[in-house]
């Protein structure tokens, strides 16, 4: 069962419908409740609690955590990948200390939005938050940011369902009211979105009226920005970004049913030349990555691939996904910048700088 990487492709190319990969997870979860759960297992599964400490003092986290001796340790002792690719701590500080020395400058409007920004951008990449506020900001909306805590993928995808349910509903708490008055709710970790909107519901057998109207309030991005321009709402004042974009559909989008949003709503952009790639999954899939036993064949292969990219795309600088892990797995593989494609939105709309990843204004 832990070879189960949650990718759900199974799910797509089974003819029946049958949600394998879900059944997967309740395996893992019967297993958990059976015999435990590995250390390694306990703290990949806790993502937020990580980045909280690492933000503490995120230099020495990171010196910790990307040097080739602690890796090596870490593969020996707790079962960690020493080349899985973990992200770096801000060292800017978190999302929610900018957006506190920033309120005064946010706009306001009878126009609201609400935003989930999830463990990786409080504290890995802060400025994917930063974009994201720009373009909802330049559409006319105001962002309202509530309280938030992980959406206990991670616990999930290593069988942790009574800890996961706990984050579940925390989070139901604080954004339903929210989607109660009518507000959208909009996130630009994919992943998260999923699980909120879909997969926590359901493998925890918690579906009921109130999951039913948070399902109903929650957008992906790209989701909501095509949206918008289906409505004759986006504004299309976008710059020319003549480049060369592979964007990689991440296993959460296909998940999702919706097609391609990122890939519509880049379109718009002139110039821009926005190539989807055809691979079924980055290689990495969330936690399963960072275990040292995933790496089996398949796993280099994927690795192999990453690298015959990188030899075949000189003329290639940024890659994209809406999924932070596929991005890290990619900049990890391609030796490529790894962007979120709200900010390729942000710096076609000549807000943000996409190489040193800040808005403009600052």
């Amino acid at each position: 069962m832990d070879y189960c990487s949650a990718c759900r492709v199974c799910n797509e190319v089974c003819p029946a419908g049958v949600k394998i990969a879900e059944i997967n997870a309740r395996a893992k979860a019967q297993i958990v409740a059976d015999r435990g759960i590995p250390l390694r297992n306990w703290f990949l599964g806790r993502n937020e609690m990580l980045g909280k400490i690492g933000s503490l003092a995120p230099h020495l986290a990171n010196l910790g955590m990307h040097n080739p001796v602690s890796r090596y340790l870490a593969e020996k002792v707790m079962g960690v990948a020493r080349h899985a690719p973990i992200p770096r701590w801000s060292t800017e500080g978190t999302y929610a200390a900018w957006l506190k020395r920033t309120q005064d400058k946010r706009l306001k409007s009878d126009k609201k939005v609400v935003y989930f920004h999830g463990c990786s951008t409080m504290y890995y990449e802060p400025c994917v938050g930063k974009a994201a506020v720009a373009v909802m900001e330049h559409n006319g909306y105001e962002i309202i940011v509530p309280p938030q805590n992980c959406c206990g993928l991670p616990m999930l995808n290593n069988g942790e369902f009574p800890a996961a349910e706990k984050l579940f509903r925390k989070n139901l708490a604080y954004l339903l009211p929210y989607a109660d008055k009518g507000y959208p709710i909009v996130g630009t970790s994919i992943s998260c979105v999923l699980v909120l909107r879909e997969e926590a519901s359901e493998m925890l057998d918690i579906e009921n009226e109130e999951t039913h109207r948070l399902k109903l309030a929650l957008w992906d991005m790209s989701e909501w920005l095509r949206e918008l321009h289906d409505q004759n709402e986006l504004r299309t004042d976008f710059r020319e970004l003549p480049m060369v974009l592979p964007y990689h559909v991440s296993c959460q989008t296909r998940a999702h049913r919706m097609g391609k949003p990122a890939l519509d709503v880049m379109s718009l952009i002139p110039s821009l030349d926005v190539r989807p790639g055809n691979a079924r999954c980055c290689g990495l899939a969330g936690t399963y990555g960072y275990k040292a036993e995933s790496t089996t064949l398949p796993c280099r292969w994927a690795r192999k691939r990453s690298t015959l990219c990188k030899r075949k795309a000189k003329d290639v600088r940024i890659v994209t996904s809406d999924s932070e892990i596929c991005r890290w797995q990619l900049q990890h593989g391609t030796k490529k910048l790894g962007r979120h494609p709200v900010e390729i939105l942000a710096a076609a709309y000549g807000l943000y700088d996409l190489e040193k990843r800040r808005l403009t204004e600052c």
